[in-house]
C-alpha cells in the first residue's frame, strides 16, 4: 500500500472503523533513520492504534529504524516480507526475504532487542514465493522467524512470483489458499495469525475469524472504504454513521492541514471511493478530483461534492 495509506487516509479509515488496527504505507528502514522520520512518520493522535510498517533486509538498520517508530508513538513494528515489486526486490527485501528465512529472523531478533515488550513485532508475509511453494516451506519460515520473537503473522494467502508478474498480477493471478493458512494456525495455535487476500464478502470473513485470529483488508478497504464502517457495525455493534457526517465531520481535520501547507487533492484523494454504489457517485469523484485543483480550493468544494448526494439515499445505504 505504498503511496495510499498515508495520514489523510488514515484518518478516513479511523473515522469509519474505530477498532481497527492501521497501518502505515511501506516505509523503508533507511528513509527513517537518515532523518527524514518527522515527516514520513507524522500522524494525528486519533490514529492510533497505529502499526509502522517496515521494508528493509539490514538487521541494525531495521533496528534503529523500529526504535524510531516507536519514538515516534508507533503501536507495532511490522516487517514486510510480502511486496513482490521490483523496486522492492531490487533493494533484497519484500517478498524475497521468504528465501532467507534465518535473515528475516535476525531482523526480527534485532527489531525485539531494542522494542519494550508491550510493542509488538509482526511479519507480513504471503504463502510461498516462486517455487519455494509448499505448506512445509511456509511452516519452517514461520517457525524460524517465530524462535526469533515473532508470534504475530499476517499471512496473504497467495504465493509471490517474483519474476515474470506484475505487483498487480501478483495480487490476482496466483491462486488464493485461504486453507493453507487455516493449516498453519490450526498446527501453532500458539501464533497469532491474519488472514489476507481477496476478503471483502461477509461470509468469507466470517469464515476466516471463525479460524483465524483476525483478517487484513488492503486495497477493498481503499476502493470501497464505506466497508469499514459497515464491518465495523457487523463485527463490533457500533452504529453506522452517517455518510455525509463523515466528511462533514472532517472538515476541522481538512482546514488544519491546509493550513500546515498540505494540498487539498493530496487530502481528498482518499475519499473517492466513499460514494461507491450511490447515486451521485460520478459527480462526487469529479469534483474531488477537478475542482480540488483549482487554486485556492477549500471546504467550499468540499460542500458543493456533498451536495452531490442526495441526503436521503446516503442515509439509506
Amino acid at each position: 500500500m505504498m503511496d495510499w495509506t498515508d495520514r489523510h487516509c488514515r484518518v478516513l479509515h479511523r473515522r469509519l472503523a474505530p477498532h481497527a488496527l492501521l497501518y502505515t504505507e511501506m516505509l523503508h528502514a533507511n528513509a527513517l533513520v537518515r532523518g527524514e522520520a518527522g515527516r514520513l512518520l507524522a500522524h494525528d493522535r486519533e490514529e492510533h492504534p497505529l502499526a509502522l510498517q517496515l521494508g528493509g533486509s539490514e538487521p541494525a538498520l531495521l533496528a534503529r529504524a523500529a526504535r524510531v517508530g516507536v519514538d515516534h508513538g508507533m503501536d507495532e513494528i511490522n516487517l514486510n516480507c510480502g511486496c513482490p515489486s521490483e523496486r522492492v526486490q531490487d533493494g533484497a527485501f519484500g517478498a524475497c526475504l521468504m528465501r532467507e528465512p534465518a535473515l528475516v529472523a535476525e531482523c526480527v531478533a534485532a527489531m525485539r532487542a531494542v522494542v519494550p515488550a508491550a510493542v509488538p513485532v509482526t511479519v507480513k508475509c504471503r504463502i510461498g514465493v516462486d517455487e519455494q511453494d509448499d505448506y512445509e516451506d511456509l511452516e519452517r519460515f514461520v517457525d524460524t522467524v517465530a524462535r526469533a520473537g515473532c508470534t504475530v503473522f499476517v499471512v496473504h494467502a497467495r504465493k509471490a512470483w517474483l519474476k515474470g508478474l506484475s505487483p498487480r498480477e501478483n495480487r490476482e493471478l496466483p491462486p488464493l489458499d485461504w486453507p493453507r493458512v487455516f493449516r498453519l494456525k490450526r498446527e501453532h495455535p500458539e501464533l497469532t495469525v491474519v488472514l489476507n487476500g481477496g476478503l471483502s464478502a461477509d461470509a468469507d470473513i466470517d469464515a476466516a475469524l471463525a479460524r483465524l485470529d483476525g483478517v487484513m483488508l488492503g486495497r477493498a478497504a481503499y476502493h470501497t472504504p464505506w466497508r469499514l464502517a459497515q464491518l465495523e457495525q457487523r463485527l463490533f455493534g457500533t452504529p453506522l454513521p452517517d455518510r455525509r457526517g463523515v466528511v462533514a465531520g472532517l472538515r476541522g481535520y481538512v482546514e488544519s492541514r491546509l493550513a500546515a501547507g498540505d494540498r487539498l487533492p493530496s487530502i481528498v484523494r482518499h475519499w473517492l471511493g466513499l460514494a461507491h454504489g450511490l447515486p451521485g457517485a460520478r459527480p462526487f469523484r469529479r469534483i474531488l478530483t477537478e475542482a480540488a485543483r483549482r487554486p485556492g480550493a477549500g471546504w467550499p468544494v468540499l460542500e458543493q461534492a456533498l451536495a452531490s448526494l442526495s441526503p436521503a439515499l446516503v442515509e439509506a445505504a
